[in-house]
């Protein structure tokens, strides 16, 4: 196959899905796209003029680059490997990269089976969140061979601002888990430091004016701070997929004998607000985990 990719399929188009395949669209690729739930393919279809297919495996075939991007380990492995998966339509010389924020070992996982039919692979989470999917500036942390990734890179530019290779296969995976694990711990500091500035009777605007030009400031701050003050949190990440997150990076932490004691603290306050009725509040609802237990 020809270094020279014109034909992709993007397989899973949830939030972040949608606006990234849509960004390849309007780059001039040819898209096929396949989601689980047809009729939002369709309503891809239709704004971006892709087409849409049946399966993963229909999606794939022809296609020079397969792009996926679904909810955990178990969608990935129903979308690619199993019966009418995406693996089952691509060519050799093709390639496989996998959005997906997953384990290290599924990445192993996909690169074998990848490998035993001439396809390549590269494990690709993003960071950056629907808000960076739709103005194209994800950040996308990459594992696999220099080759692949040269071919690669170019696509994947479409909808990101930095595009890095961290090694083989599974180290993109590895480098997201750092990723949520400093998250974690930044977003509990700041819920907790606008919570105290709140009890002390500061105004809470005017105490981020001033600190986030200091060394507190961070993406979180700047992002984050004002929703969280309004104490409104359907503005970006979930708390239901940061837990899923947080549990792939302790479970790699035991086996590395990483100690993670911040963040094992911080998964158990996202499962508070999972108790709460907060599981599709975003991140930054750790805040009013501290309200309600203040009020308690």
């Amino acid at each position: 196959m020809p270094n020279q990719i014109s034909t992709v399929a993007f397989i899973g188009l949830g939030i972040m899905g949608y606006p990234m395949a849509g960004h390849l669209a309007r780059a001039g690729l040819s898209v096929r796209v396949y989601n689980r739930t047809g009729a939002r393919a369709e309503s891809w279809s239709a704004e971006y003029g892709g087409s849409c297919h049946a399966t993963p495996a229909e999606a794939a075939e022809g296609a020079d680059l397969v792009l996926v991007c679904v909810g955990n380990d178990d969608d990935v492995r129903q979308v690619t490997l199993e019966e009418q998966g995406a693996l089952s339509g691509m060519q050799a010389g093709s390639l496989l990269v996998d959005h997906t924020t997953a384990s290290a070992d599924l990445a192993e996982q996909l690169d074998a089976a990848c490998r035993e039919q001439g396809i390549g692979f590269i494990d690709a989470p993003v960071s950056g969140g629907q808000q960076g999917a739709e103005n194209g500036v994800l950040t996308i942390m990459c594992g696999g061979t220099p080759a692949d990734f040269a071919r690669t890179e170019p696509i994947l530019s479409h909808y990101a601002r930095a595009v890095s290779l961290m090694g083989p296969a599974g180290s993109g995976q590895l480098t997201k888990m750092v990723n949520q694990i400093c998250i974690a711990g930044l977003v509990q500091g700041l819920a907790e430091g606008l919570h105290f500035a709140e009890q002390a009777g500061l105004d809470q605007q005017r105490v981020i004016d001033v600190i986030s030009q200091g060394a507190a400031g961070s993406w979180q701050m700047e992002n984050r701070h004002k929703t969280m003050i309004a104490d409104e949190y359907e503005h970006g990440f979930a708390v239901n997929w940061m837990r899923k997150d947080l549990g792939i990076c302790l479970e790699q932490a035991r086996r590395l004998q990483a100690r993670l004691p911040v963040t094992a603290l911080v998964d158990q306050f996202y499962g508070d607000v999972q108790v709460m009725g907060g599981g599709r509040w975003d991140t930054s609802s750790l805040l009013r985990r501290l309200r309600t237990l203040g009020r308690g």
